[in-house]
Parts: structure tokens; sequence; C-alpha cells
């Protein structure tokens, strides 16, 4: 009798370790405010990006990908949650995670994943209550409000909880990179032993401004660009609207931006390279996206790198150059052949794709509230089309951000196949653009197409509230 239950028990033990390493690893890259044509592998930049380019020859550079919101936080939100507009119940950029929200760190755990978050978090209002480790990392390695992002060189990050300060970059000194520390600690992860498959969620704050990089990554732009200094406060020139936010000079800044890209490219070939040192790279699945579009901040300029192109807006735009994003797919055990995808799709789809990836029902999963749709089926050469559908953006305007204009004014837009309609303001007129024939949005067919016109108008009426 002994013997049957030890060889029951060893049997379903195997059958569960087969089970766990079918599980693709997964690396969710995401950066802060990178434009949809700022990375070679989408246009004309003069920014290198070569091993991102690498990624999207060999793997799924998907062309109609979009953010959850045209800002921080709300997208962010969106995409731990699973959850698009319609269903957030705060679409400004003062949202955080809720105590009883289900993030996809949660449904990857009851996959039996190994969850860890690099970087940028900023969507937790309450330590021990809405930090990463209580939101489903089993570990966290980085910056956790919202405002410790904007700083490259910062004077302190967060380990589990626990402040550490940066003495190296203490009096205006700087020495450790936080992208660089992030690269490092996401490293240190894919090196670790382990049994279970892994989730690293690597959240970069750059190229948010501050503009800011190692010289090493600056110097091969320094004489490229033409170049108006940004001033910040070291002059009594009122120049800037950030300057107060972002006092330091900076001498060439479009030199300094596009570095700081490259440097995200070096980073994220650092970690690829580690995969494949560790001899996980077949089995482990990256993506590597943006949260919003790019801003103009900090002396940024992304008019002057077409840096939305070829859409209209950016970042806090719900035209497509504010949520229109890069999303590159790269899993050699299922995507042997690189391809373009056009298919429409946003973050609120993440969370279900994860579920799907890690075996997980989410019918199964207490509290679990996602209008997202999986895309897993596209994650592979022989790829199963996803069902035509509405993808619904909110943006609310709230103060403190000194960007955001008239405080309470509500932005709305949604897209269904080739049609998308923007809303300005809950009592301005709806646009309708047709962006297969027109994805700059200079065309309004409000007019022309009265039944699609109307059909926008009733789901933005519904949801104006």
């Amino acid at each position: 009798m002994k013997t049957s239950i030890l060889l029951f028990l060893f049997m379903a033990a195997s059958l569960h370790a087969a089970s766990q390493a079918s599980k693709p690893n997964i690396i969710f890259i995401l950066t802060d405010d990178l434009g949809f044509n700022q990375i070679g592998a989408y246009g004309d930049t003069p920014i290198k990006t070569p091993n991102l380019d690498r990624l999207a020859a060999n793997g799924i550079r998907f062309n109609d990908a979009y953010s959850g919101n045209t800002v921080c936080s709300p997208s962010r939100v969106s995409l731990f949650t699973g959850r698009d507009g319609r269903l957030m119940t705060n679409n400004s950029n003062s949202v955080q995670l809720e105590e009883l929200d289900v993030t996809f760190a949660h449904v990857l755990k009851r996959g039996g994943y190994d969850t860890a978050l690099f970087g940028k978090y900023s969507i937790g209002s309450q330590m021990g209550v809405t930090d990463p480790l209580a939101m489903g990392f089993d570990t966290w390695f980085g910056m956790y409000a919202i405002l410790e992002g904007h700083r490259q060189y910062p004077t302190f990050l967060w380990r589990d909880g626990k402040k550490i300060r940066i003495e190296e970059n203490e009096g205006g000194r700087k020495q450790v990179y936080a992208q660089q520390v992030f690269t490092e600690e996401a490293i240190k992860y894919i090196n670790e032993d382990r049994k279970n498959p892994f989730f690293a969620l690597v959240a970069y704050s750059s190229p948010h401004a501050d503009l800011a990089a190692p010289e090493e990554y600056i110097e091969p732009y320094a004489d490229k660009f033409e170049e108006v200094p940004y001033l910040g406060m070291s002059t009594d020139i009122d120049q800037d609207k950030y300057a107060w936010y972002y006092p330091e000079k900076v001498d060439k800044p479009n030199a300094t931006l596009a570095g700081m890209v490259t440097a995200l490219d070096d980073y994220v070939g650092q970690i690829v390279t580690a995969l494949e040192k560790k001899g996980i790279a077949d089995n482990t699945l990256i993506f590597f996206t943006s949260d919003n579009g790019p801003h103009d901040e900090g002396g940024a300029n992304p008019a002057f790198f077409k840096a939305s192109a070829p859409y209209k807006g950016m970042k806090r735009d719900l035209y497509d150059g504010g949520i229109h994003v890069p999303m590159i797919a790269y899993w050699p055990a299922s995507i042997t052949t690189g391809r373009v995808d056009t298919t429409p799709w946003a973050f609120a789809d993440v969370l279900p794709t994860f579920a799907e990836l890690a075996g997980v029902n989410l019918k199964e999963v207490p509290r679990v509230k996602t209008n997202g749709h999986s895309i897993a089926g596209l994650l592979t050469d022989k790829p199963t089309p996803l069902p035509e559908r509405t993808l619904y953006w909110e943006f609310g305007k709230f103060a403190g951000d000194p960007n955001s204009g008239i405080i309470g004014e509500v932005f709305q837009a949604a897209r269904r196949g080739q049609w998308k309609a923007v809303r300005y303001g809950l009592e301005a007129p709806i646009e309708l653009y047709d962006l297969d024939a027109d994805p700059g949005e200079t065309k309004d067919l409000s007019s022309t197409e009265p039944e699609i016109h109307q059909q926008f108008t009733e789901l933005f009426e519904e949801h104006k509230d």
C-alpha cells in the first residue's frame, strides 16, 4: 500500500514539474513615455536601438497595440488589472490600485509562477496594503511613489518595502543610474536557481524626464543634432512650465534623450544575453512596450524626433500619438519566424493573456474583474484571429498635473476595426476617423459616416459618468 501511495505521489509530482516546465518564463519590459517612432523597428528614427530591432525582426512587431491610457497611473492600473476605461473607477493620473484589486501578478502566482518587479511602481497608496508585495509580487526593487520616477539619479530606492539610501547620488552627484541598477537586479533574479517559471516586470522610468543618462550613451549623439539648450532654473528667463520641477540645465537635450533610449536598448540586450547564458531564452516570452506616448517635459522635444509618427498627439492626448505604443513580443519556442501583426489590442488584454499562458481559469479567481481578451493565440507562427471588439479609453484631468489644463475635463476615445472616435470634453463634438486611410487623424468623417458616428456617440454617452 505504501509503495502505491509513494508511486502516486511521485507521478503527481512529475506531472506537476512537467506542467510547470512547459509554461514560459515571462519578462514584461515597460518603458516610460517612449514614443511609437523612437525605436528603429518602427520607423525612421535616428536613435540607435539594435537590440530591440533584433527582437522585433525575430519576434512579433505589433503595429496596432495600445497602452491603457495616455498618462502613467491609469495606464499602469489598466495593465495590472486587465480593465479598460469602462471598468476603471478613476481615469485620471491620481488613480492607485485598491486593496481588493486582483493583479496579473496574483493571477500568475495561482499558475505557479515566482513573481518580481524591478523599477517604477507608482500605483500603490499605502505600504503593506497596495505596495508590490501586497499586490502579488514575491520581491521588488525600485521606485515606489510616482514622483520618485522623475529622477534618473535617485537618492533612495526601495527593496521589499525597505527604503535604501543611495549615497552616491547625494549632494548633486550622479553615479548610480536608476535604469542600470534595475537591469542589474533583474539579471541577478534571472540567474537564481528555481523550480518554478518566473514572471519579471522590468518597469524602466525612462525616457521620462528628467533628461539624463551615462555619458557613454549620450556621447555618440553629441554632434548629431541641432540643439537648443534647456535652461531649467539656471537663468531668470521663464523658459519652460516644467522648469521649477526639472531645474537642472541640459546643454544638449536631443542628444541626451537619444542616449536615454539607446541606454534602454543596451539594457534590454543585457537581459536577453543573461537569458541565453542561463539557457532559458527559448522558452522565455519577452514583451517590450511603453506606458503612453512621448512627453515634452524638461527639455524634451518629441516633434524633433517625430516621436509619435505617423500619429497625431503625444502624452496626455487620446489621439493615437498619446496611446498608440510600440509593442514587441519575442518568444523563440513559439514564434520561430518574425512577422508584423496589425491586430488592435491594449493593456487590458495582458492579464487574461497571462492567465491563459499560466493555465489559470479566471472564472475561478475571486474578485478578478477584467474586460480584456487574451491574445495568447497571436503568440505563435499560426495566429488565431481575435474577434472584432471595441477598445475604449478615458482620461480625466485633475489638480496637480501641470499640463492637465481644465480641471475636471474628460477626454474619451474608442476604436473598433478601422474606426476611431475621439471626444475632447464631455460637451465637445465627437470626431470620427478612418485609421486605415488616415492614421494621422486629420480628416473628421463624423458628418459623412452618420451611422458609425452614432454608434460611438451612444458608447461615449453610456460611459461618460
